[in-house]
């Protein structure tokens, strides 16, 4: 084993012999690169994009074990992503818990009507809408202040609806709360990117969007336990519901000061030598955006042309559309499952329990999803599958009365419907941030995606009025019609991208020993050796 403790340039077998390396250590030491004794072959290396990650890691042996870096990888998810999808299950729970305490007794106590009730679901997701630029704060203020102030936030808002006298103040709060949550949870994916590789992002961002299907799973059950605990108190069980499901976040907001870091360098819980494996493991990303995350460089001002160069590029848009169509289905099937699967012949206590299982599937569909996802280095095939997947679903559902489909049958249908829709929605996020060289680029790309694909709760949360039981056709059609939307999407995308790689790599020059070189690239493109992952 190498002893953890010492320098980097004291570490046996760690001296740098390429072009890059030897920049990186005149980078660390302060003075400027020296090539003098580099040999020719070695300063004109070819590049190429397709197996970036793979020369990478060729290069990466001179500094550190493949050992190393995978016990630093082991401790990456142990500890920041399992935290960030403990949060994120948080926040789910208090966003969604509304339900349960109408259920508990909530609209008959504070006599709210219908329409009420509805307008509390859609102030949530209209403040969630204007708020997710947020997304840019993670580049902007130290993430372990910022998300350990938007875990209280929400917390502290969840807590209070307990106390809430009537609509006026519970809609404040439920408003209030979209905002501390639409400040998190979009951003998450963009802060992984401070972590971990292009090729790494897909399976970290499915055990983070995980959490929200394993949340839909025993949700009922908790909110359960919770109200038959009310029962046995003074307090109302819908008061209590808010309370003990609230309460947790703001312990966790104080442990999270203390676990959350804001870049590698900086991590509380890394060695000095885990620190430096996970700075330089991002060199080559970082090379070609010219962040300041790791630590390596100057900080640099924050980039406001690579937000307008995001905002002006039609691929953004097309990402965002998939997440629009997406969302429309994830609003929607979580929240109305145990009616509809009540509706296709089962007794209310059944359709409780059997709305369980098909999560617990998409549990694990998202995270086997994603790894495959990783390691293949695509992003358009697994969401193009899994869409037409749940389109197939969805429209299995819609003709159920004219194909006299069994309730067995029309149940095993939210199957494909749910791990389709979970599994896409976690590679969409991924996509787009893969897709941008630079953090700002990736920050206002992932802002965007928020923005227009939060638009879908608005049209997902009013699919499944109760005027349209028990077969729902209309809801299930619509869906049907988003999924085939997203494949759709997904396809011209990878035509565009698969493009926009062909005419990158053209634009290289061949030198005479036959070795690649990119042109020099403006300000306003990317570099020569990025490359889009399809």
């Amino acid at each position: 084993m190498v002893s953890q403790g010492l320098p980097l340039n004291h570490q046996p077998n760690y001296h740098a012999e390429r072009k890059d390396d030897i920049q990186l250590d005149d980078l660390q030491s302060g003075h400027s690169p020296n090539f003098q004794n580099v040999p020719d072959n070695e300063k004109e290396e070819e590049y190429d994009d397709n197996d970036e990650d793979d020369k990478s890691s060729v290069q990466d042996w001179e500094l550190f074990t493949p050992d190393e870096e995978k016990s630093l990888l082991r401790k990456l998810d142990t500890r920041l992503v399992l935290f960030l999808a403990l949060l994120y299950m948080l926040s789910f729970l208090d966003r969604s818990n509304i339900g349960n305490a109408r259920v508990a007794g909530m609209s008959k106590s504070l006599r709210l009507s219908p329409t009420q009730f509805e307008w509390l679901l859609t102030g949530f997701y209209i403040s969630y809408i204007c708020f997710e630029w947020m997304t840019l704060l993670y580049k902007v203020f130290p993430p372990h202040a910022y998300i350990s102030i938007c875990v209280l936030a929400w917390g502290c808002l969840a807590s209070l609806q307990s106390v809430s006298p009537g609509f006026g103040t519970l809609l404040i709060l439920r408003i209030l709360l979209g905002v501390s949550e639409a400040a998190f949870g979009p951003g998450v994916p963009f802060y992984l990117s401070f972590f971990y590789k292009r090729n790494e992002l897909a399976f970290r961002t499915g055990l983070f969007i995980s959490a929200a299907p394993l949340a839909s799973s025993f949700a009922s059950t908790l909110a359960f336990a919770i109200v038959k605990l009310g029962n046995h108190t003074v307090i109302d069980s819908w008061r209590l519901l808010f309370i003990i499901e609230g309460f947790p976040s703001i312990l966790v907001a104080v442990w999270a000061w203390y676990i959350i870091p804001d870049s590698p360098s900086t991590s509380p819980w890394l060695s000095t030598r885990e620190r430096e494996i996970a700075t330089l493991r991002l060199r080559k990303q970082e090379s070609t955006s010219q962040t300041q995350v790791s630590g390596i460089g100057r900080k640099k001002r924050f980039d406001w042309s690579a937000v307008r160069r995001t905002l002006c590029d039609p691929k953004s848009y097309m990402t965002a559309g998939c997440f629009f169509s997406l969302n429309v289905a994830f609003s929607s099937m979580p929240v109305f499952a145990p009616i509809i699967i009540q509706n296709m012949g089962y007794s209310a206590v059944q359709a409780q329990g059997l709305a369980a299982p098909p999560h617990l599937f998409a549990f694990v569909v998202v995270l086997v999803t994603s790894i495959v996802s990783d390691r293949s280095q695509s992003r358009s095939i697994p969401i193009i599958i899994h869409a037409l997947l749940a389109m197939v679903g969805y429209m299995l559902l819609a003709l159920a009365p004219k194909m006299h489909l069994s309730t067995t049958a029309q149940y095993l249908c939210t199957f494909p419907i749910t791990a389709g829709f979970f599994s896409a929605v976690t590679t969409v996020i991924v996509w787009t941030v893969n897709n941008q060289q630079s953090e700002e680029g990736r920050g206002s790309n992932v802002a965007l995606l928020n923005i227009i694909g939060q638009l879908g709760p608005l049209v997902g949360t009013r699919l499944y009025p109760d005027s349209d039981a028990p077969s729902y056709t209309r809801g299930h059609a619509i869906c049907a019609g988003f999924m085939a939307l997203v494949a759709l999407l997904a396809t011209v995308l990878r035509v565009v991208l698969t493009r926009a790689n062909a005419a990158s790599r053209a634009a290289r020059v061949i030198t005479q020993d036959g070795a690649h070189r990119p042109l020099v690239a403006s300000s306003a493109s990317t570099a020569g050796d990025f490359e889009y992952i399809l």
